[in-house]
């Protein structure tokens, strides 16, 4: 093995990879180092097996609602063993396909923990190599709080561990995936309960969006305990109990931490680069990637900016056309990058939330609606999506959308194009509606709120 590169990729995940493959495609000499399977969070314990338990809690769904639209069909119980089985499988056959296109790439695998000796020297399990530019792409990790009792819960990675379905669970997190979690385990028969720190869930998101999905949730049975700091975990495992702002709560079998990631830094040794660290872990660059070290760059989640994976991608690939490629002002548009939380129901979201559009433009106009989406029309489950249009200045500019309920997730795509065009509530009205969708509410919405609603006020 080649211990001289043109680039070496720390971190085999998404935006390692995606470096990797881009500047071997410009004929480069290339390697990744990584640790464990290829494809990182992602592909093994994020986004990929996420969907797949999330795609099976909608079946879970379907079911229930089958009898309405006179389709016999029952829920038992969630064969939760041949489930992970699949999704194992699946994922496999992922780490796969990298493994062998890595290989046919030309790009040299190094297996094992990366140090920096210097700024153009790293060391990995006693052997050193050279690049003349060093990718740092190592993502996070699930964080979990310096409270007593802390090692009676499990993070996300340990979710994705259980052979088991719990019966009751406790997710400690508002956040995103603090409610994908609570949705897919509710659905698939546990009974759950949510506590987050935070008022409402998705505090950064757009009021209305948290408003609706806590409503649609309580209809689902998952408990909601908002405003609630857990202070310890107590009891013993399978009868863990949370203590907190709100008495103690349980026992459950199960407590899940998601209160937030953390960035994969400690260990690279990034001071003898002279390369700067914040003190949570998180590398400074600029819009180019560059960190304050010539021929080091950071990109992903351990930036600080827009932690999803087609980020990073789009952060490896630019970079990589703007050090082989003659592109040299390639670089990621980190504004109004369109995003989903794939909870019961998903939510999809794009630009300005409606506090941040006041506080920004002079004038603003709101459009919304909330309707039972014709998917629950003869389902005794029930159902409310909900939509919202913001619009800055005289000429609307359609300046973010906010979006909940279902099939919003593959909806937002086209639209978030039309928002980064810069298209205005006209161009919305000028285009004709598909009949009947959902989606055909965000070109016909009519009359504009008259002005923030009292969520968006206590927002803000």
């Amino acid at each position: 093995m080649n211990r001289q590169y043109d680039l070496i990729a720390i971190g085999g995940g998404s935006g390692g990879l995606a470096v990797a493959e881009a500047a071997a495609g410009y004929g480069r000499r290339v390697a990744v180092v990584e640790a464990h399977r290829l494809g990182g969070t992602c592909v093994n314990n994020g986004c990929v097996p996420k969907k797949v338990m999330w795609h099976a809690a909608q079946l879970a769904h379907a079911v229930e609602d089958a009898p309405g639209f006179g389709i016999p069909a029952g829920r038992g119980a969630t064969d939760w063993r041949r489930l992970v089985e699949g999704r194992e499988a699946y994922i496999r056959r992922i780490n796969g396909y990298w493994d062998g296109y890595v290989e046919r790439l030309g790009i040299d695998r190094i297996q094992g923990y990366a140090r920096f000796v210097d700024a153009h020297t790293l060391e990995v399990e006693g052997v050193r190599y050279r690049a003349d530019h060093i990718v740092i792409a190592t993502g996070g990790h699930p964080l979990v709080p310096p409270v007593p009792g802390k090692e009676l819960g499990i993070t996300s990675d340990g979710f994705f561990a259980l052979e088991e379905q719990p019966r009751r669970v406790a997710v400690v997190g508002g956040g995103y995936i603090g409610v994908e979690l609570a949705g897919v385990l509710r659905a698939l028969g546990s009974e759950v309960t949510l506590v987050a720190l935070e008022e409402r869930l998705l505090e950064r998101f757009d009021p209305m969006v948290s408003r609706v999905l806590e409503g649609e949730m309580r209809r689902q049975g998952v408990v909601l305990e908002t405003g609630c700091e857990v202070t310890a975990l107590t009891g013993e495992p399978g009868a863990v109990q949370v203590q907190g702002g709100k008495g103690v709560l349980g026992p459950f079998d199960c407590v899940i931490w998601a209160v937030g990631r953390g960035a994969n830094t400690r260990y690279l040794n990034l001071g003898a680069a002279g390369v700067e660290v914040d003190a949570n872990g998180i590398v400074p660059t600029d819009g180019y990637q560059n960190t304050n070290v010539p021929g080091i760059y950071a990109i992903g989640d351990i930036t600080g900016r827009a932690p999803l994976t087609p980020v990073a991608i789009a952060a490896g690939r630019r970079l990589a056309a703007r050090l082989f490629g003659g592109q040299p002002q390639s670089r990621v548009d980190y504004e109004l990058i369109p995003s989903v939380v794939f909870a019961h129901p998903p939510v999809a979201t794009v630009g300005l939330t409606e506090p941040e559009a006041r506080a920004r433009h002079g004038k603003v106009t709101v459009y919304r609606t909330e309707f039972t989406p014709m998917r629950h029309a003869l389902s005794a489950r029930g159902g409310t999506t909900a939509m919202k249009l913001v619009c800055a200045g005289e000429e609307e500019r359609v300046v973010g959308i906010h979006l909940v309920g279902e099939g919003v997730d593959e909806m937002l795509q086209g639209f978030a194009v039309a928002v980064k065009m810069g298209a205005t509530k006209a161009d919305f009205d000028n285009t004709i509606a598909i009949h009947p969708v959902a989606a055909e509410e965000l070109v016909t919405l009519k009359e504009p709120e008259p002005g923030p609603d009292e969520a968006v006020v206590a927002a803000a």
